[in-house]
């Protein structure tokens, strides 16, 4: 990439190619647990803008620009009160729409409430977290059909975890299979086994430290399969997605274990709101799991958080270390797999130069989903709309044994990551 193309993918602030393009999606915005109704409106940054989040006493989930629409007062002091906010400035109250339903310090005769409107963004809330859509009404979409977002609630858990890197260092990770037997490690990888999360694949992923990858191009993004030896006779698979914008679905995890994606939502043009989602197809998650994922565990995409906030345990401002790590350099003190990945992706800096990258033949997927990325971005500045089509969300990873001579990985497991719950197989 040159430099022009790396600040394209960058910046995704109201008005920017890419920030467009982000603004034609419904992406999450937060969890449902972070507002209550009636309770305290919430400080909220996406996408460059400031926010407010909040459920009104009936239960009723809005999200409006921070400054009233009449002076900038912020709306963090407003009273959350039926039917909306309250600005504490003056009165003026808005309902979820953005319509201003009361002007109290103005005349009772006048109608100018009927002319102002404050900017407000539709949300959907459905198995824990709020989606929005912060885009222009007459290009809304229709929801996309994610498994999670249609499983039972007792199926998923989403936490959701700040990052201070760009959206893409940590989506590009998810879709980055050869880092795994290197930044991970073998040994790493063998405690998943005390999880059953990956027993029987953790040293076809250690050895295999160059996989074969290949893409195939869907109408919203890209699959990308990973091929590793198994024996004289087979294949093994680990096959995943990245799906527009900013959404990944990983490869599935041995056995029966939960199923897994992140969501990358720009908190602006250097920080990240990951919302990690585990979810099982036909079945509630266990005590167990969601003990793992609430905790983090060794080998998921969880992190262990400092009490009351969303910035994990271990951090840049302790090395990401664990407590009484064995060993006497950095990287033998980062023991679980989302905190080594974390360190990894805000290494690099939210403002590193994409040309100055030397891409090789494993980084084939993160090419293909730039120029994804880049094209749509482009297309819809000259008024080509990206594809929101909601079938277009349907997919679930995998992992699988395939003979040597299968011709077509997408076309072997087409139906299995198609997401029907009697499609769904264990991974390998």
């Amino acid at each position: 990439m040159n430099s022009e193309e790396s600040q394209l993918l960058s910046s995704t602030t109201r008005g920017t190619a890419m920030g467009d393009l982000f603004r034609r999606f419904w992406i999450p915005a937060f969890l449902s647990r972070e507002v209550e109704a009636g309770g305290s409106p919430m400080r909220l940054r996406l996408l460059g803008e400031d926010l407010i989040a909040y459920r009104s006493p009936n239960g009723t989930v809005g999200l409006v620009r921070e400054h009233c629409a009449h002076r900038g007062a912020s709306l963090y002091f407003a009273k959350n009160e039926d039917c909306g906010l309250r600005c504490l400035y003056h009165g003026w109250k808005y309902d979820a729409e953005g319509n201003c339903l009361d002007m109290p310090n103005e005349p009772p005769a006048s109608q100018f409430k009927e002319k102002v409107k404050q900017p407000a963004y539709p949300c959907f809330e459905k198995n824990g977290v709020v989606m929005a859509y912060l885009g222009p009404a007459e290009h809304k979409p229709a929801l996309p059909d994610f498994e999670w977002l249609t499983v039972p609630p007792e199926n998923v858990y989403i936490s959701k975890r700040y990052q201070d890197c760009h959206w893409t260092q940590g989506l590009e990770g998810d879709i980055d299979s050869s880092h795994l037997g290197f930044l991970h490690g073998i040994e790493a990888m063998k405690k998943a086994t005390e999880h059953d999360m990956m027993a029987g694949s953790a040293n076809l992923v250690a050895q295999g430290t160059h996989p074969k990858l290949e893409v195939v191009h869907a109408e919203n993004g890209i699959l990308q399969g990973a091929r590793r030896e198994a024996d004289d006779k087979n294949y093994y698979w680990r096959i995943g997605a990245w799906l527009m914008p900013c959404f990944t679905i990983l490869p599935a995890f041995p056995a029966d274990a939960a199923l897994g994606g992140h969501a990358w939502v720009p908190v602006d043009d250097n920080k990240v709101w990951a919302f990690g989602i585990s979810w099982h197809p036909k079945r509630a998650l266990t005590q167990q799991e969601l003990a793992w994922f609430h905790e983090g565990t060794p080998t998921g995409i969880h992190s262990t958080m400092i009490p009351g906030s969303f910035v994990a345990k271990r951090n840049k401002s302790n090395g990401y270390a664990e407590p009484d790590a064995p060993g006497k350099q950095p990287w033998q003190k980062i023991t679980i797999f989302q905190d080594q990945d974390t360190a990894i992706t805000e290494s690099i800096g939210a403002n590193f130069d994409r040309k100055d990258e030397f891409l090789g033949n494993t980084d084939i997927v993160i090419a293909h989903a730039r120029r994804r990325l880049t094209e749509a971005a482009k297309k819809l500045q000259e008024g080509k709309e990206p594809p929101t089509d909601p079938k277009g969300f349907r997919k679930r990873g995998v992992s699988v044994i395939l003979p040597r001579e299968t011709k077509s990985w997408s076309e072997a497991v087409a139906d299995q990551m198609d997401t029907r719950p009697e499609t769904f197989l264990p991974g390998i």
